[in-house]
This record gives structure tokens, C-alpha cells and sequence, in this order.
């Protein structure tokens, strides 16, 4: 780490934590003693939703215990002070380690321990069918959900389904009920000897006509076109009840070669995702409906300008935030990633010459997250791996910018550390060791003080952003809890959090959230990250001198998308759309005047075109407006992409970069000929 300058208060923090240090480096020194590892039990079965003892102990050549720090991880089961909980069936593995001290060059010692969990019996099923009613020649699908007794849901449940008149009506192994004449039936879903049923008088068929109103002739790819299947009697009468299958047919321009299905109807609305003609299909019994639609290319390509580059090559650079200060200039903050606690301040009022105006360092390993006030008066930088194993959050006044000072260190019931923050003026939102999130009340920066916390059930957060009084925090494999902090709507307020929903992701690997409220078709939406990746990156560095930056390594292979979640009614959330580039893993989100600032890691910065519905996968519809990959030859692993987070401010896109630092460009319209 080149020279530079610490804030005289964060010395004077870390030099009365010297004998906390000791204590923990002779912890780790024992970690050296360590011959192996146990478990008691050896392996645990236990049931979903339980809470049981699991006790891991170090032994030494002589089979004494030795007090030595031990890491304990995995998914899919949560393993805390002497416990696992599990909130799903299935087979894990929990790996313990011993923990090493940095200047040992010893292969950390390992155990794999074997949780099978169960999960309870099912008690009842519940079963849904789709909006319409069953008609002789008609079909309807069908959904059901099994329960067990203290109300959970089985997950992935299969039904067997049944009907008493087959004649009457049949059903698929999917639960689709195909009617074939007049008359009773009851159609049964059954699993582990648990059944639901639904009954139906099922009448004659009663439509004459059928017709498709609404929509257009013509639009481009990614438009979403609402389209409405019209059913009459003889009479000319409309009959609102009949079930309306929607089909698509397609033939593709001569410009592209667009094998399988390229566009989406659902319940009438249609999306092209590829340029051609399609024939929208509406069925109802014998008869059918068709409209064409002719689907041009979207074309919002965009031309991409590269304006300027804070370099950082002495640190990995984790998170970014950009403000303007109180001084009317405007900054940026950037935090680092396993780099001994620096957070770095730059001058970005001109984003053509990116100036480093101070640094900070903190007692921490790493600096995963940054934020500011909107009001531009303090920030906050989060702490992991502190040498007290205390962590927490740091607050810095802004007073002065481009020099801020340390205000405040807090870290009551936030030790096991911080990943990720949210501020708002009066109030900092700080996740604890990833099992809850603490409000403090900020008005005094010298005494932040504790105001309430939110922790969900069998759930480990990772992210949370704050909007209109409703905290959304991303909690990986129960997708994105929804909680009332102060928007009143369903009883929360800041000193008093109230959950509202729960929206899971098929994914199960929620990593960030964005919320945005969408003008132009009063639409909310949630924009919902995965983040499925393997650290074994040359990029990321880790332990062993094969992944240290510019040493080699193996490649990641990262996944996941973005979830797009139509959000308007609470209530009744839907998932509508994604955008996925399956060559890459999502990081950071960013939503604003319908533009999505997507980072992707490897895949560079990402800028989609959101306006309009959504629906179906916006990579595929002509969406993207630009992608930068940052090239830095001199940055920490040379020309190694790996955007981390990006915002967009006063006509720039700002964006961090894991391996080569601070970076602003700007993307303009395309100059197209006049004709």
C-alpha cells in the first residue's frame, strides 16, 4: 500500500484497540496447534424450521482442545453460536475451517459436516385454479400448494392429479383440466396421502363468436401490447367468464435467424423479443381468434464516451457513492475490499479529470460499503473483519468534503460485521452479520443512537435500500422481505418495523434490490439481483499466492440475473420480466429515468432501456444502449473487468471497478443521417 494520509482519530481508534488484537492474534496462533476438527454429532438430521445443537470442536496432536478461532459456512442451513437452524428440506454440507494467522503458510484445516434435513408431514392442500369457468370444450388450469401443519409451504411439491369423470373432464400431471362434455366432476391433487379438491357443475359451451380487440398492428421489440379476447352468445351478448387459451405463431425477418420461441403472450399481453411478423392466437373450445403483429427493432443503441478514471491499483475498490458536497462541489467516496480499512475521497466535479483529495483508514479488513446522506452531511463506512471483532459502522462528517473527519464509531449488537448500509438524512440502516438490520438515529453524529431492527424469520440478509418508508432488503433464498419503516400504509414506523410481504426468486440467490417507480405507466417495480459466483477469480485474489492478482488463477463462473418484480400491488406481487446475460454474474443495481445501470461483473456496466412495460427478458429485445468493460493495464490484476456498482449523476455515469478503481463515461444519442 503506497503512502497515504489516515485521519488522526481512526489512529487513535485503532491503537486503543492493541490489546483486543493481541487477544484475537493469539487466538489465531492457536488456530496453529489445530490436528483436526469434530463435530458432535458427526452428522445431524434434523427437521425444516428447527433450531438444533451442533457443537464443533479443534483438537490438537494429543486430542486436547484447542482455542482456536473456527469459521463455520454453507448454505442452504444457517450455523450460529452452537446452532444450526434450517428453513428447508434437503441434503447440506456445512465446511468448518480453522482459522490461520495472514502470516502462516500453512493449507487451513477443514471438516465437512452433513446436515440432512426433513421436512414435517403435509396436512393439507390447497388448490387454485386460473381466472375463467369451465365450459364443455374448454380448459383450465389448475395449481396447488401443500401445507404443512404449522402452515409453512412444502416447496417444490408434485402433485398426482385425478378426476372422478374422466369422461366429463380430464387433467394432465401439470393440473391443466380439459372439459369434454356437460356434467359433475371433482378434480383431486394428492401428495403424501394429503388431498385437495375442486367440484364443478359443468355447463354446455355457450359462444358463438370470438374476436381479439385492442393492442396495435405494429411495434418495436420489447413493447408490450395489452390484447383482449372478446367472447359473445348468439345474441351478440359478451360472456366475461370463458377461459381463453393464448398461443403465438412467428416468422422472422430476413435479418436475423431467430430459432424457438422469440416472443411472450400471457393472458393476453404480448411482447416480440426479436424483429419479424407474429400472429397473436386467442382460443376458447373450437373457436379462434388472430390478430398480426409486425415487430420492428427496438434501436436504442447508444455511442459510449469514455471521460475519466480515478486509477486504483494499490487496493481492491469495492463500493461507490457520488454527492455533491456542502461546499457545492461534487464527490465520490469508494470503499475496498480486503485492504485494511481504507476508504478513498475523490474531487469528480469535473469527470474528465477525477482528483483523489483524502483517504481514511479504519480499523477494519475490509470497507465493503459506502453511503451518504442525501442531504450531503454525513457518510458512513461499514466495517468487516475489525482486530476487536467488534466491527460496526463508522460515521464521517462531511463538514468538509474533500477532507472528511471521523465523527462517531458505532458497533453495539453489530460485531459480527457490516456488509451493507443504507442512509437517509436522520437515519442509517446497518446489517449485522447478515442475520438482521440495526436503525440508528444519525441527527447527532457524535452519539448515534440505536432506534429499532428488523430480523426475518430462518433468513440471512445480504442488502438493504430504503424507499418512500419501506425498507427492502434482500435476504438470498427468501428473495426480497418487504417492511414498513415509517410509510405508515401498513402500521410501521422507524422505531417500529412491520413486515408486509415476502417475495421469493426461483433463483434463490437475492443479492441487491432496487426499487423504482415508473412515471410513464404508474408502475412499481422491483429490480432483483443474483449473485451466484465462484471467488476463484485471479480478479478477486484470496488466500494462496495462485489467486493473488496478476499471479494466474481460475476463472469464475458467475451466474444470475436480474428479476424484474411488477410490484404495483403489494398485495399481489408478479414476476414479469429478467434481464440476463447468461455469460455473466449481476452485481450492483441502479434504476433512474427509466434506464437501468446494471453492474455485471465481468460483464462490464450495463445501461438497459426499462421504459414502458415489462415483460420477458430484456437482453433479448434490443434493450442494452451500451456495455463498458473497463481495460486497465495498470490496474491491480491488469485489463481484468469486474464492475462492482454504478450510479448515474448530472449526465455521468459513475462506476466502480474491482480492479482498477473510480471510472466516469457518458453515453449521447447516435448521430443517424438525414434522409
Amino acid at each position: 500500500m503506497k503512502a497515504i494520509r489516515t485521519s488522526l482519530v481512526a489512529t487513535a481508534l485503532i491503537g486503543a484497540l492493541a490489546t483486543p488484537a493481541l487477544a484475537q492474534d493469539s487466538t489465531l496462533r492457536a488456530g496453529l496447534q489445530v490436528d483436526s476438527l469434530r463435530s458432535e454429532p458427526a452428522e445431524l438430521t434434523m427437521t425444516a424450521g428447527e433450531t438444533v445443537p451442533l457443537t464443533i470442536i479443534a483438537l490438537d496432536h494429543y486430542g486436547d482442545v484447542v482455542d482456536a478461532q473456527i469459521r463455520v459456512a454453507g448454505r442452504g442451513v444457517r450455523y450460529e453460536n452452537g446452532f444450526v437452524t434450517a428453513s428447508t428440506g434437503g441434503e447440506f454440507t456445512l465446511i468448518a475451517s480453522v482459522v490461520l494467522p495472514a502470516d502462516s503458510d500453512r493449507r487451513p484445516l477443514t471438516l465437512r459436516i452433513l446436515i440432512k434435513v426433513n421436512y414435517p408431514a403435509v396436512e393439507r392442500i390447497a388448490i387454485q385454479a386460473e381466472p375463467g369457468r369451465l365450459y364443455a370444450g374448454t380448459r383450465l388450469r389448475h395449481g396447488a400448494v401443500a401445507l404443512h401443519g404449522d402452515g409453512t409451504l412444502r416447496p417444490g411439491a408434485t402433485f398426482a392429479w385425478s378426476s372422478s369423470e374422466p369422461s366429463i373432464a380430464s387433467v394432465d400431471g401439470r393440473g391443466v383440466v380439459t372439459a369434454h362434455a356437460a356434467g359433475t366432476v371433482t378434480i383431486t391433487a394428492e401428495l403424501e396421502g394429503a388431498e385437495g379438491s375442486a367440484r364443478y357443475q359443468i355447463p354446455a359451451f355457450p359462444v358463438a363468436s370470438l374476436e381479439i380487440e385492442g393492442g396495435f398492428d405494429q411495434a418495436r421489440t420489447g413493447d408490450v401490447l395489452t390484447f383482449e379476447a372478446v367472447a359473445r352468445d348468439d345474441g351478440m351478448e359478451r360472456i366475461g367468464d370463458v377461459p381463453i387459451v393464448w398461443s403465438l405463431a412467428f416468422v422472422p425477418d430476413d435479418s436475423i435467424n431467430a430459432p424457438g420461441a422469440a416472443g411472450i403472450v400471457q393472458s393476453g399481453k404480448f411482447v416480440g423479443e426479436v424483429p419479424g411478423t407474429y400472429t397473436v392466437v386467442a382460443s376458447a373450445g373450437h373457436l379462434t381468434a388472430m390478430r398480426e403483429v409486425d415487430v420492428r427493432p427496438r434501436d436504442v443503441v447508444q455511442t459510449m464516451e469514455i471521460i475519466g478514471q480515478g486509477s486504483m491499483n494499490e487496493a481492491h475498490t469495492s463500493d461507490l457513492w457520488i454527492f455533491e458536497g456542502l461546499d457545492g462541489r461534487d464527490y465520490a467516496v469508494t470503499g475496498t475490499w480486503r485492504a485494511d480499512g481504507w476508504a478513498f475521497f475523490w474531487d469528480v466535479t469535473d469527470p474528465t479529470n477525477i482528483v483523489k483529495t483524502d483517504s481514511i483508514q479504519i480499523d477494519a479488513r475490509t470497507v465493503n460499503d459506502v453511503k451518504v446522506s442525501p442531504d450531503g452531511r454525513y457518510a458512513a463506512l461499514s466495517r468487516e473483519g475489525a482486530s476487536n471483532r467488534r466491527n460496526g459502522v463508522v460515521i464521517l462528517d462531511l463538514a468538509d468534503p474533500a477532507h472528511p473527519t471521523i465523527a462517531s464509531v458505532y458497533d453495539d449488537d453489530l460485531t459480527g460485521g457490516v456488509h451493507n448500509m443504507f442512509a437517509t438524512n436522520d437515519y442509517l440502516f446497518a446489517l449485522s452479520a447478515g442475520d438482521k438490520y440495526i436503525i440508528l438515529d444519525v441527527t447527532d453524529l457524535r452519539n448515534p443512537t440505536y432506534v429499532s431492527e428488523y430480523n426475518h424469520p430462518n433468513s440471512r440478509v445480504h442488502d438493504v435500500w430504503v424507499h418512500d418508508g419501506v425498507a427492502y432488503s434482500s435476504e438470498w433464498g427468501n428473495g426480497v422481505v418487504v417492511v414498513d419503516v415509517g410509510n405508515g400504509r401498513w402500521g410501521g414506523s422507524i422505531d417500529n418495523p412491520v413486515f408486509v410481504t415476502n417475495v421469493p426468486t426461483p433463483v434463490g440467490a437475492t443479492h441487491a434490490t432496487f426499487p423504482y417507480s415508473q412515471e410513464s405507466t404508474g408502475k412499481f417495480y422491483l429490480f432483483l439481483g443474483d449473485e451466484i459466483m465462484s471467488r476463484g477469480n485471479a480478479a478477486w485474489g484470496g488466500v494462496g499466492t495462485s489467486r493473488i492478482p496478476g499471479a494466474g488463477g481460475t476463472p469464475a463462473a458467475n451466474r444470475g440475473y436480474i428479476h424484474i418484480i411488477d410490484f404495483t400491488d403489494p398485495e399481489n406481487p408478479e414476476d414479469v420480466a429478467r434481464y440476463e446475460v447468461p455469460e455473466f454474474g449481476t452485481h450492483n443495481s441502479w434504476v433512474e429515468d427509466d434506464i437501468l445501470y446494471q453492474a455485471y461483473y465481468e460483464g462490464g456496466m450495463r445501461m438497459v432501456d426499462v421504459s414502458g412495460e415489462l415483460l420477458g427478458n430484456l437482453a433479448t429485445q434490443g434493450r442494452e444502449m451500451a456495455v463498458f468493460k473497463p481495460y486497465d493495464p495498470n490496474g491491480l490484476a491488469a485489463n481484468a473487468t469486474m464492475v462492482w456498482g454504478g450510479q448515474p449523476y448530472k449526465g455521468h455515469i459513475f462506476f466502480s471497478d474491482f480492479t482498477s478503481g473510480l471510472w466516469s463515461v457518458k453515453i449521447t444519442p447516435r448521430t443517424r443521417p438525414v434522409s
